[in-house]
């Protein structure tokens, strides 16, 4: 039986407890190398995991494969399981990631069985030391780890056949799982091979077992020290090749993989009710309708929510539309949309925390022949799952159990622990594949929810977060409000540009201990450090300014998200005054970034840039490096006489590095651009009186089958180590969208959705 617990309690202060954790676990280095801030050359130790002590004995127990390290289970049939250290949340992230160590490893990638990796920042924390997936950060961070991980345990099995057969390991080759001896043509299976592995040495690094190699996010690692040799790329089987997905058999089959799937034995299920105001606190609840409904077991009240679980989701759902709720709407009931606005034009009026200070903007402004000054706006987004937020949890009096899908097993296990009062270790947690995460499945709050009313049963007890209390209660993308100016000289070269981004701060919440000494959120300016033109005389500085009451986190695309809306459109607007043409205008600053060059060309080829389009139809580009990737893409639009806009193509061209999957990237890109789309051209969360306005897909949507353009990828060969992918797309096609409505229109928009209202009059 669970300890005794209070039906009423109290929700604990999330942010306390992830800045106890965060600052625990990892240093503000460590997580600002995640998101791609720290100088070049900084040196990480990665920690493989140590082997077994029973490997170096006399074999592996029997029944039990052979682990020759933390990511690698072999069993005597030779069938192997791949733990993947980072969350599948539909990248793709697990078959890719099995490409690399396949590839070295000389197996097939489609027979590894994957398993998701358990809660170890040492172990699986890979490149940052903190155990999470985001940033477009996997593939970049694990490129080498990975293979290395491949290698040295083939090199193994290679050790075993020779002293097996007594020959130079160098006379051996392998394939597809096998070690063969072309000499004698004896060839024998890793399978076979388990119980001579378990007592062989692993073969000597240079600084065994940890393994070092360089990474400032923005640049991959390019070294790694041990003792076996990767492969020469030319050699390279595996990688590059588009295979599908390991568990797309399983998605087709309904499988029960996903964190809503679960269904334990003597399980209650329940939903919940949070303040519709941010901030309020229940204050009253009427339960006695609900508890008269068949199925409803409990309800259950938290500090700023309350819930009704029962035997099942309708009977929990039922009960919960039958209780009378009363609420201390507390001090955000009048807050609204007009006013956090406000908040922001007067912080931009304001001295910002300067980011970038180069030359004499000043002076640039006074040579100038041209300046052009504007503001843009972006607004509050929800992460919108298409998997409902969901956890379950079992509390037992000396541990606790949790089965969730989340980009952060580690983090959630030292939270979990926290609310439990239990120590980490006796915290398990059982993570599934992610129904869609984009920042979202960052956050803690509905675990420790979770974790609460779990307290009071003594079952397993699964919350389902309907999708209008996710839509309402989300921690949204924030807010932005940016003002920029430039100037052009005679020639049209950009002589001078300023740029104060003002907004929330999402690192300042999640974990405030990783804010240094500059006070600057990494979050909010990274993409004004990643841009690939030739600017003299620059200045950019951002203001903190939180809006009243409104949580706000981490959204796919990220800081490069918003970055590159208002970085690509003004450098639009100043070709436009110069009197240049976008392509002509960009590749004028582009002389010093040839990865960047070569996208824009590429592309503007692709799309027939400079070909002429009917009146009411326009042609927009964007250029940008994005998490170390470089891509151009090209929107085309028309907007009707109505001041309708739709997006009829979107060409992308993209170098990434070497692409693993190709497959992949083309559908990142394509997801990516689906993904963006819809804060453009749709919705976006509002506050009134304190509260989301939007609730569900209806007045909240997303991009349709019908509404999706045709989509072009072309993904580049290159040579160089592959960088990020995942979240480019969302940030690429904003700005090349409303460049092309620019060209279809002349209006320039600078604030998003687009209000067909705004476009009527200039078709």
């Amino acid at each position: 039986m669970p300890p005794k617990k209070p039906t009423e309690t109290p929700l604990p202060k999330i942010a306390t407890l992830l800045e106890s954790q965060v600052s625990k676990e990892v240093s503000r280095r460590t997580f600002l190398q995640m998101f791609g801030l720290s100088a070049a050359g900084l040196v990480l130790a990665v920690h493989f995991g140590e082997l077994p002590a029973w490997a170096e004995e006399k074999g592996p127990p029997p029944g039990l494969p052979l682990t020759p390290n933390a990511y690698l289970k072999v069993g005597r049939d030779g069938k192997i399981t791949f733990i993947g250290p980072r969350a599948d949340m539909g990248q793709g992230i697990h078959t890719s990631t099995a490409q690399l160590v396949a590839e070295e490893l000389d197996v097939d990638p489609a027979d590894f069985k994957i398993e998701h990796a358990p809660p170890n920042d040492p172990v699986y924390g890979i490149p940052s030391g903190v155990q999470l997936t985001g940033a477009s950060s996997s593939i970049a961070g694990l490129w080498l780890p990975m293979r290395q991980v491949g290698a040295i345990t083939r090199s193994m099995f290679v050790a075993a056949a020779a002293k097996e057969w007594n020959v130079n390991p160098t006379a051996l080759r392998t394939e597809k799982g096998v070690v063969y001896h072309d000499a004698s043509k004896r060839k024998i299976s890793y399978g076979e091979l388990v119980d001579a592995v378990a007592k062989i040495d692993p073969p000597k690094a240079d600084v065994p077992p940890r393994y070092f190699f360089l990474f400032d996010g923005n640049t991959p690692p390019t070294e790694v020290r041990s003792g076996v040799k990767l492969k020469d790329p030319k050699d390279f089987k595996v990688i590059g090749k588009s295979i599908p997905r390991i568990e797309a058999l399983e998605k087709v089959q309904g499988a029960p993989i996903y964190a809503i799937d679960v269904h334990l034995p003597n399980m209650l299920v329940g939903t919940v009710k949070a303040s519709p105001v941010f901030g309020g606190k229940l204050k009253s609840v009427n339960d006695a309708k609900a508890l008269g409904i068949k199925g409803v077991q409990k309800v259950v009240k938290l500090e700023n929510a309350v819930a009704v679980v029962g035997d099942h989701f309708w009977a929990a759902k039922k009960g919960l539309e039958a209780l009378e709720i009363s609420w201390d709407e507390g001090a955000h009931a009048k807050v609204s949309n007009a006013d956090v606005v406000h908040d922001l034009i007067k912080a931009a009026e304001s001295e910002g925390l300067v980011i970038r200070n180069e030359g004499d903007a000043a002076k640039g402004f006074k040579e100038a022949t041209k300046r052009v000054d504007a503001t843009y706006e972006l607004p509050f987004l929800a992460h919108a799952t298409m998997e409902p937020m969901n956890c379950t949890v079992h509390i037992r009096p000396d541990s606790c159990e949790v089965w969730v899908g989340t980009q952060t097993p580690s983090i959630t296990q030292a939270v979990v622990a926290q609310v439990a009062g239990l120590k980490p270790e006796k915290v398990t947690i059982h993570n599934h594949w992610l129904g869609g995460g984009f920042g979202r499945r960052l956050e803690m709050d509905f675990i420790v929810q979770t974790v609460l009313i779990a307290k009071n049963f003594d079952r397993p007890v699964k919350i389902v977060w309907t999708r209008e209390e996710d839509i309402q209660h989300d921690l949204y993308r924030p807010y932005y409000y940016d003002k920029v100016s430039g100037g052009v000289d005679k020639s049209g070269n950009i002589v001078a540009w300023t740029h104060r981004l003002v907004g929330s701060s999402v690192v300042g919440r999640y974990a405030p201990v990783l804010i240094g000494p500059d006070k600057i959120d990494p979050d909010a300016m990274d993409g004004v450090r990643q841009y690939p033109y030739d600017l003299q005389n620059v200045k950019v500085d951002y203001v903190a300014k939180e809006p009243p009451g409104v949580p706000t986190g981490f959204w796919r695309g990220v800081s490069v998200g918003h970055n590159t809306f208002v970085m690509e459109s003004f450098i639009d607007e100043l070709a436009h005054a110069a009197g240049k043409d976008p392509v002509a205008f960009r590749k004028q600053h582009l002389s010093k970034d040839k990865r960047a060059q070569a996208v824009l060309e590429r592309i503007a080829k692709e799309a027939g840039w400079g070909r002429s389009m009917p009146a009411g139809k326009g042609r927009g580009i964007a250029v940008s490096r994005v998490w170390g990737s470089y891509l151009g893409m090209v929107a085309e639009v028309s907007v009707s006489k109505a001041g309708d806009v739709r997006v009829e193509r979107v060409l992308c061209a993209v170098d990434c590095g070497t692409a693993i999957n190709p497959g992949h990237v083309k559908g990142q890109i394509e997801s990516g651009i689906i993904f963006g789309l819809a804060p453009v051209l749709l919705d976006a969360i509002t506050i009134k009186n304190g509260r989301v306005e939007q609730s569900n897909f209806n007045d909240y949507r997303l991009i349709r089958m019908s509404d999706a353009p045709k989509i072009e990828v072309f993904v580049m060969d290159s040579k160089e180590a592959p960088s990020g992918i995942g979240e480019t797309g969302t940030a690429m096609v904003v700005p090349a969208v409303v460049n092309a409505i620019f060209a279809a229109t002349g209006k320039r928009v600078r604030k998003i959705p687009v209000k067909a209202e705004e476009l009527r009059t200039t078709v």
